[in-house]
């Protein structure tokens, strides 16, 4: 079974024409689940990194054990009201509308060497968001790993040509 094979796609979720990449079903796998940290946790491996950053909800669940692998420190990034310190926060498009991302202003300091993880690149402006906060935390972003990349809706680029090196594990055409 490949990482592929274990990402269940649920056709139209959360509406029409949306084929939602489910990794729910590969985080139950212990073997898939294994083999995603493995190979997330692979590029960076031997390199000294500071902190490792995931995204509000499955980034915890991969940047963690990504951290934890790395033997490197796991700076969560919420949605807004959710942290109990003093925060540094960023606004950014949706869809939809507008939401907003903090971290606690003591997370990152200046210089430290950090990789940003999280489930899924789409259109990028979470991933995008997240690299601002870091940016103003005067962190120094080696890169963002994704398990699922969706090219068709330009993220990962979007990342590459803010200079940001993008590591994935699978993609998927079509969204």
């Amino acid at each position: 079974m490949t990482l592929r094979d274990s990402i269940r796609t649920i056709a139209n979720y959360p509406k029409d024409g949306i084929q939602f990449r489910d990794i729910t079903t590969l985080l139950a796998d212990a073997r898939a689940f294994r083999r995603a940290v493995d190979e997330l946790v692979q590029p960076f491996a031997g390199l000294k990194l500071d902190k490792v950053v995931g995204i509000e909800a499955r980034g915890f669940i991969l940047g963690g054990a990504v951290a934890h692998q790395l033997s490197a420190g796991f700076v969560p990034l919420r949605k807004k009201g959710k942290l109990p310190h003093h925060t540094r926060a960023v606004e950014y498009a949706l869809e939809y509308g507008a939401d907003v991302m903090e971290m606690h202003l003591d997370a990152v300091r200046v210089g430290e060497r950090v990789i940003l993880v999280d489930d899924l690149i789409a259109t990028g402006g979470t991933a995008l968001a997240a690299i601002d906060l870091l940016g103003q935390a005067g962190a120094e972003i080696v890169a963002a790993a994704f398990v699922v990349d969706l090219p068709e809706l330009g993220g990962a680029d979007k990342l590459r040509a803010a200079g940001v090196a993008v590591c994935t594990l699978v993609s998927f055409e079509g969204h």
